[in-house]
C-alpha cells in the first residue's frame, strides 16, 4: 500500500486533530443547528486537511500555495463559526479557548508550509 507524503506533514496531522475536536463539539450543538451551523462547521473543518492534501500533491509551487491559501481560508471560517457558537452560548469559554489554540497552531503550520513552498 502506498503512503502519501502529505500524511506525514505536521500541518495535515494537526488539521485532522482539529477535525476530531470540532466534530466532538458539533455533536453537542442544539438539534435546530443540525442543518445550519453544524453542517457549515463540518464542511469548513474538513476543507482544511483536504486542501492541504490536494495542494501538496500539485506539481507547481503556485498551485500548492493556492490550495494552502484555501486551507487557511477554511480555517478562518472555522474560527468564525466557533466564535459564533460561543456568542450564541452553544459552547463555553473554555471550549472556545481550546479550539482557538488548535486553530492558531494549524494556522501557523499552514503559513509555514506555504512559505516553505514559495521558497522552493
Amino acid at each position: 500500500m502506498r503512503t502519501y507524503s502529505f500524511k506525514n506533514l505536521t500541518a495535515y496531522i494537526k488539521a485532522k486533530e482539529l477535525v476530531k475536536a470540532v466534530y466532538d463539539i458539533v455533536k453537542e450543538l442544539p438539534s435546530e443547528e443540525r442543518f445550519a451551523l453544524a453542517d457549515q462547521l463540518r464542511r469548513a473543518v474538513i476543507s482544511v486537511p483536504s486542501n492541504i492534501a490536494e495542494g501538496m500533491n500539485r506539481i507547481s509551487d503556485k498551485e500548492k500555495s493556492h490550495f494552502l491559501e484555501i486551507a487557511y481560508a477554511s480555517l478562518m471560517e472555522v474560527c468564525c463559526q466557533i466564535d459564533i457558537a460561543l456568542y450564541l452560548e452553544y459552547i463555553d469559554k473554555q471550549t472556545n479557548d481550546n479550539l482557538e489554540e488548535k486553530i492558531n497552531e494549524v494556522g501557523k503550520l499552514i503559513s509555514g508550509l506555504r512559505k516553505s513552498v514559495l521558497k522552493s
